[in-house]
């Protein structure tokens, strides 16, 4: 079992303007695939206070899965990934790339996600949707080969591929 966490990135959520249902959703989610959510925060989106959370998270708190949601948007204040890309060591684009993939299957507007996902030393950060339903739709999308990933991040050499 996996360690997780569930950040949701968001002014008016922070603010107590609008209620979280992104974040306790993912948490549901990752319960019932077998992780362990020991970590949850609403943050304005805010690059220092993401940059933060995200480091926490990974050096002090050595968390294998973090979660973003919120801030993968066109909005001036949507900047998520790119104070994520400041703190992450080794990027993953093959995760957001499968989630659009799979967005774009049930709207067009799926292309329009900026999400992005990489390594910190051995937590794997992945960004998705503030929706509840896009979040959702995006999790589900790369959560069992996220799985496998992150076997082979916390292998002692290699995971084994060919299974």
């Amino acid at each position: 079992m996996y360690t997780a966490a569930v950040i949701t990135i968001s002014d008016k959520g922070y603010r107590g303007e609008r209620v979280d249902t992104s974040g306790p959703n993912l948490v549901e989610i990752l319960k019932d695939k077998g992780f362990d959510v020991t970590y949850t925060q609403i943050i304005p989106d805010d690059r220092e206070m993401i940059k933060s959370e995200l480091i926490k998270c990974a050096d002090e708190m050595h968390i294998a899965l973090v979660l973003t949601t919120g801030g993968t948007g066109f909005s001036p204040r949507d900047i998520t990934p790119e104070a994520t890309m400041e703190v992450v060591e080794r990027p993953t684009p093959g995760i957001p790339e499968a989630m659009r993939v799979e967005s774009m299957r049930i709207t067009p507007k799926g292309c329009l996600s900026r999400s992005s996902a990489g390594i910190r030393g051995r937590s794997l950060i992945i960004n998705l949707p503030g929706s509840k339903k896009a979040s959702q739709e995006n999790i589900l999308a790369v959560i069992d080969p996220v799985s496998h990933g992150l076997d082979m991040l916390y292998s002692e050499g290699s995971a084994d591929c060919a299974k």
